[in-house]
Formats: structure tokens, C-alpha cells, sequence
């Protein structure tokens, strides 16, 4: 599994200031941890960390991690970008290093799902996993027919309940052809929008607990669905 965590986490930065997004605190541990356990639990077994901010920061708790017992048959591998490369320019750096020639999947660093790798392994890629929220806002919502985007709608403040994209996906190296290797280019907004024009980008529904924690108020909710024993709702 690619993991994309070389962002700059500028807007949680009021309450999150001295440690990446992916290291932000939550009840005394970093976040990135309750990522690995929720992907492990779910037969993962293989990370590289695609790293540019604070690359070094991150490095160190992965290898923190690693020594836990719990993760002793865990791989970690980490690829640090030279300038930032976006989401899709991050994953074609880390193909070519790599020489991907199969399938992968690819999560976000800054997204929580309690489940959905089963799911977007069981489907063929390129796909993404589709999580429904009750407001759409932030995000933009996901246009389908069938297993297949029609469309993504851009972000407006009318939105409503609908699905969006929760950050996991199943893809292929092939979709990055014709792209300059070292050259910045978004997978979402570059890569995603030319397979959904050719019909070749499906969906898996997911219903489960998602939030990206990218503002501080969902941060903070995510702070509390943890300290109350996940009881309480996200």
C-alpha cells in the first residue's frame, strides 16, 4: 500500500503546529498509528510512505512503530521526494523507483476508515472507495451510474448528503502513461477526472466511520471518538 503523507497540513496548523499532519497527537499517540493498526488488522502487511514535509519527523516515528512487536511482520518502506510532487506525481515517482508493474492500493495519511480494503481489493482498478457523508461541502460529491463516476461535483457551500471520495484506491501503474516522472501533478484532479471521461473509474460504497482530519474541527472530533473509547460518533 502507497501511503501519501508528504503534504503541509497548512489549515490544521492553528492546532497542530510542530509536527506533521500525519503525526498529529491523539490521545498520546500519533495519528499515523491508529492508521497502521485499522490497515493491518485488515491483512496489510507491505507500507511505503511517499514523504516531502517533514519527511525526516515521519521517518523516525515509522521506525518507532516498526519496533513494535505487534508490527514485527510489517514492512515499512519510505520514498522522500526532492521537491514536492502532488498526489500523482508522488505515486509516478514511486512506480518508477519501484518498477510497479501490478495493481496497487493507495490511502491517505490523513484519512481515517474504520474498514474498506477488503471491499477495494474485491473490485478490479482503477477504483475508489465512495464513503457517504451527511454534508458534502468540504469535499465535493461523487456522480455515479452503477459501479461507474460519471462525475466529480465541485465543492459549493448548497451541498448535502452524498458520497464522496474517502482517500483509498485500487489503481494501475498504466494510468500514469504519457506523465513526466519528477514533474508535480495532482492524482485527483489531473488523473481521476481523464478516466472518469473514458468510463474506466468505478466505485466501491462503503458504509462506515470516515473523517479526515485536515481541519481542526474534524481533528478534534477525531480526538474525541478516541478518548471516549470510539464510542462516541464521527
Amino acid at each position: 500500500m502507497f501511503v501519501l503523507a508528504g503534504g503541509f497540513g497548512t489549515r490544521l496548523r492553528s492546532v497542530v503546529s510542530d509536527v506533521p499532519k500525519p503525526l498529529a497527537p491523539v490521545a498520546g499517540k500519533p495519528f499515523i498509528s491508529y492508521l497502521l493498526a485499522q490497515w493491518t488488522e485488515q491483512g496489510i502487511n507491505d507500507f511505503v510512505f511517499l514523504l516531502y514535509y517533514e519527511a525526516e519527523k515521519i521517518k523516525a516515528v515509522l521506525k518507532s512503530i516498526s519496533e513494535d512487536p505487534k508490527f514485527s511482520d510489517v514492512n515499512f518502506r519510505a520514498i522522500t521526494e526532492e521537491i514536492p510532487l502532488g498526489t500523482g506525481g508522488s505515486l509516478l515517482h514511486a512506480i518508477k523507483k519501484l518498477g510497479m508493474k501490478d495493481s496497487f492500493l493507495v490511502a491517505n495519511a490523513d484519512t481515517w476508515l474504520r474498514s474498506g480494503v477488503s471491499e477495494i481489493c474485491s473490485v478490479p482498478p482503477c477504483a475508489l472507495a465512495a464513503v457517504n457523508v451527511p454534508n458534502s461541502e468540504r469535499y465535493g460529491a461523487l456522480r455515479f451510474e452503477g459501479t461507474k463516476i460519471t462525475s466529480f461535483e465541485e465543492k459549493n457551500s448548497t451541498m448535502k448528503e452524498g458520497f464522496v471520495n474517502s482517500g483509498l484506491y485500487h489503481l494501475l501503474p498504466a494510468i500514469f502513461d504519457g506523465e513526466d516522472a519528477g514533474s508535480s501533478f495532482s492524482l485527483e484532479n489531473h488523473i481521476f477526472p481523464r478516466l472518469v471521461a473514458s468510463g474506466a473509474l468505478g466505485l466501491v460504497k462503503l458504509d462506515d466511520n470516515f473523517i479526515d482530519i485536515g481541519v481542526p474541527s474534524d481533528y478534534l472530533k477525531f480526538c474525541d471518538f478516541i478518548e471516549s473509547g470510539r464510542k462516541s460518533e464521527i
